[in-house]
């Protein structure tokens, strides 16, 4: 038996963040949590920020408590975090202005503006990114119209996880997968898309050099280690996009499974080892972003239980506070089918209500609109087991195969009630776990980057090893049910 490898994983969400430490054996890896801390935007003068200052800080108190109550002795830690934001630096690489959310609405009307300089097929030609106005690209052309200070002095832009970096080792790169969600990688050419930057009159000396998943991207600066309390720690960038990181912890064998990484969002797709850039993907909008060991991950971003997240808060703001396993027993309860909503819909990407949204989706489409709680979280969760159905069978138009299973991971498999609907949506067996996908792809991958490791498969037989995964049968008795639901939500896509 190998001599256990400690590594220090630090996982940040939408919602919230955590160290999380895994202990490596060789053959299975246990972790342990070892800081949460919530993850809150700000909105100052009308826009809404990340604070990026706290965020680091929460990460060092993390470094310190696994110092002080854990391990000292790291062979490694690892940041990832949601894509598409970034951090601008000043010449003398301080950073300029607090970083802006994705859901901020200054993005709004971005996508037509850049379609009219650029063109909608050329952008997805170059880059195979499917389109949301929270994309990179577009929250620069943002800044560029509104004549944004900051783009005109900063000499550099790191997304999130590598600003973190940054901040830890001193070096200024950014990593593969996380580049991949800009919109501006060429995912053939293994390069940035200038060409479409400088169409659209933005910068190109901002992009800093770009380096593979599972690199060494220098050791934790002194001054850290010593506050700390531990040693020059080799600072890795696992997969730093969280999906990145959580597709590599997907334990499946062979090649005839899509995964569904579910958490505030769901990605659904499958691993490509080239990008699958054509007029069918362009015209349905699937994305390929950069995965672990030379894999493009061909998928589909679903609003995922952000509905259910932001039912619950609007709830809360009324008065009515119920955990999330009070609202899914309720769901359980609730009548099937009461409304049939579109996940995607634009009305969900960050509603000041969501529930008052979900009545507008309903009224504007002729719907009922559901009753109460139950009912609210029933419909977000039926509406994404459909649009589940509706990537999987666009995922076998596209490869020309059957999908055989859903490997499901992250937070959302705890809602056993999302789960079972969606294997019998889909009409097949969902694989449920690691809950944390994410983490575990993060350590493994350090595990990978200073040899522990020897190959994704041998990553993934650690995983299958040390997690205990469920199994959901879909159930033939509501096929009928489901298949008529699913020709209604169909026409609600327009077909």
């Amino acid at each position: 038996m190998a001599a256990t490898k400690d590594f220090l994983a630090f996982d940040l969400g939408a919602e919230s963040g955590r160290g999380i430490l895994g202990r490596f054996d060789g053959e299975k890896i246990a972790l342990e949590v070892v800081h949460r801390f919530p993850n809150t935007p700000v909105r100052l003068a009308g826009t809404l920020h990340w604070d990026t200052p706290r965020q680091f800080g929460e990460l060092l108190t993390a470094l310190q408590l696994c110092a002080r109550d854990y391990s000292r002795d790291l062979a490694g830690i690892g940041v990832d975090t949601w894509g598409v934001d970034f951090g601008l630096l000043g010449a003398d690489g301080a950073l300029v202005g607090l970083p802006v959310h994705y859901r901020d609405s200054r993005t709004d009307g971005m996508l037509d503006k850049a379609f009219g300089l650029v063109g909608r097929e050329r952008i997805f030609e170059r880059t195979g990114i499917q389109f949301m106005q929270l994309n990179t690209l577009y929250q620069l052309l943002a800044m560029k119209t509104a004549g944004a200070p900051q783009l005109q002095i900063a000499r550099k832009l790191l997304f999130t996880p590598d600003l973190f970096n940054y901040w830890f080792t001193g070096r200024q790169v950014s990593e593969v997968s996380i580049a991949s969600t800009s919109q501006f990688w060429d995912p053939r050419a293994g390069a940035w898309a200038t060409d479409l930057l400088e169409a659209l009159d933005l910068p190109t000396d901002l992009l800093p050099e770009v380096v593979p998943p599972g690199t060494v991207v220098g050791e934790l600066l002194a001054e850290l280690a010593e506050e700390a309390g531990v040693g020059r720690i080799p600072v890795i960038s696992p997969g730093s996009h969280d999906t990145a990181s959580a597709v590599a912890a997907v334990p499946a064998i062979g090649a005839d499974h899509a995964y569904i990484s579910s958490g505030t969002w769901s990605l659904m797709g499958i691993e490509s080892k080239v990008p699958l850039i054509n007029a069918q993907t362009l015209a349905l909008n699937f994305t390929n972003e950069g995965g672990v060991c030379d894999t493009i991950r061909f998928l589909k971003n679903i609003m995922g239980l952000w509905l259910v997240q932001q039912t619950r808060r609007a709830y809360e703001r009324a008065g009515q506070s119920y955990d999330y396993a009070t609202l899914t027993q309720m769901a359980a309860e609730a009548p099937a089918f009461a409304a049939i909503i579109d996940p995607d819909d634009s009305r969900f990407l960050n509603p000041t209500s969501m529930t008052e949204a979900i009545a507008d989706y309903c009224q504007a489409t002729g719907q009922a609109v559901p009753e109460g709680p139950g009912g609210m979280v029933r419909a977000c969760l039926e509406g994404l087991a459909l649009k589940y159905r509706w990537v999987t069978e666009k995922l076998e138009s596209i490869r020309g195969a059957r999908i055989a299973s859903i490997n499901m991971v992250g937070g959302g498999t705890q809602n056993k009630l999302l789960c079972q609907l969606s294997a019998d949506c889909c009409g097949r067996p969902v694989v449920a776990g690691p809950i944390e996908a994410t983490a575990t792809g993060n350590l493994l991958m350090q595990a990978l980057a200073v040899g522990e490791i020897g190959s994704l498969e041998q990553l993934r037989e650690v995983v299958r090893a040390s997690f205990d995964l469920i199994t959901y049968e879909p159930c033939s008795a509501n096929r009928t049910a489901w298949d008529d639901a699913y020709a209604k939500f169909a026409g609600l896509l327009g077909g």
